[in-house]
């Protein structure tokens, strides 16, 4: 029983880092499992160190996990976007902090799997580097080129401000209901002249293949779904997407999409992140409980 106990005050702080490293609930669960068992049969010399050993464990067996997710998703169909943690909005839950955000999640998609463990070991769990070398089984000289390559990578895209979630909040409001009417005097002033936007069909839905960069081409691609009436009878439930202001779109009693934004330091939206993959959607019977958003007015 001590062991589970022990196990149990660490399962959050190993759920954290295996999502961080894989991006998806279920892959990060079964490390966390696999983690658990893996720490019932092991002896107590092997433990002197739980939470060390644990979290060795986790990055090893997330490692060996992302190196094969990597492989598939070379033949995944179009862009692969984390799949979202969704929360109700106001939760009394502690606030993820902005290395779980979907925005820096998907700068990691661009690192190696050896840099991406490295980095947030070093970075977010503030390992030593003779524990990331362990992790790694490579020397430490080689850990400390892995985490300044990806360092470097993340410097140029990663946002160096604290966003103001009322901001967030009112903008992610604006932008949909300028998505609706698809008008661009509404939409362009909410963008950033860079805005990137990403969105994840995993081939099951529709949904852009490659990103669209720039407000001009943003604008004119959500110009062209509203006069197809793409989106007409959509409600919204706005919640915590990942810690931060996001929304998931219903369709009737279903999620149709779940969406979340990253502002400039401006406070202009300089990445849209759309997940409309069902694979990747909070379950419709999860969501029953939340009060609807109709998008016809602002």
């Amino acid at each position: 029983m001590q062991l589970e106990n022990q196990f149990e005050e660490y399962r959050p702080l190993l759920f954290s880092l295996a999502y961080r490293m894989l991006g998806t609930r279920a892959d990060a669960e079964d490390i966390v499992q696999d983690a658990y068992l893996r720490w019932q049969s092991a002896s107590s010399e092997e433990i002197r160190a739980p939470k060390s050993y644990l979290t060795t464990v986790v990055a090893r067996l997330s490692l060996d996990s992302l190196k094969s997710a990597r492989r598939k998703r070379e033949t995944y169909v179009g862009e692969w976007l984390p799949e979202p943690i969704v929360e109700p909005r106001g939760s009394s839950a502690v606030e993820m902090a902005e290395s779980l955000s979907l925005a820096f999640l998907h700068i990691l998609e661009a690192l190696s799997p050896d840099e991406r463990v490295a980095f947030l070991l070093r970075e977010v769990f503030d390992a030593d580097y003779a524990e990331i070398a362990t992790t790694l089984d490579t020397p430490e000289a080689n850990c400390r080129q892995l985490i300044a390559r990806a360092r470097k990578h993340i410097r140029g895209r990663r946002p160096r401000f604290k966003v103001d979630r009322a901001r967030q909040q009112s903008v992610l409001e604006q932008f949909l209901f300028a998505c609706q009417t698809g008008d661009p005097s509404h939409l362009l002033p909410l963008l950033s002249p860079d805005v990137e936007m990403h969105s994840d069909g995993g081939g099951k839905v529709a949904a852009t293949i490659n990103p669209i960069y720039g407000a001009d081409k943003v604008s004119r691609f959500f110009k062209g779904l509203a006069k197809k009436g793409v989106g007409v009878g959509l409600t919204a439930k706005f919640v915590n997407v990942n810690g931060d202001p996001g929304v998931v779109l219903m369709q009737g009693a279903n999620p149709n999409s779940v969406v979340s934004i990253e502002l400039s330091q401006s406070g202009l939206i300089h990445r849209i992140f759309f997940v409309v993959n069902p694979d990747k959607l909070p379950a419709a019977n999860w969501l029953a409980g939340y009060g609807v958003v109709n998008l016809s007015a602002p």
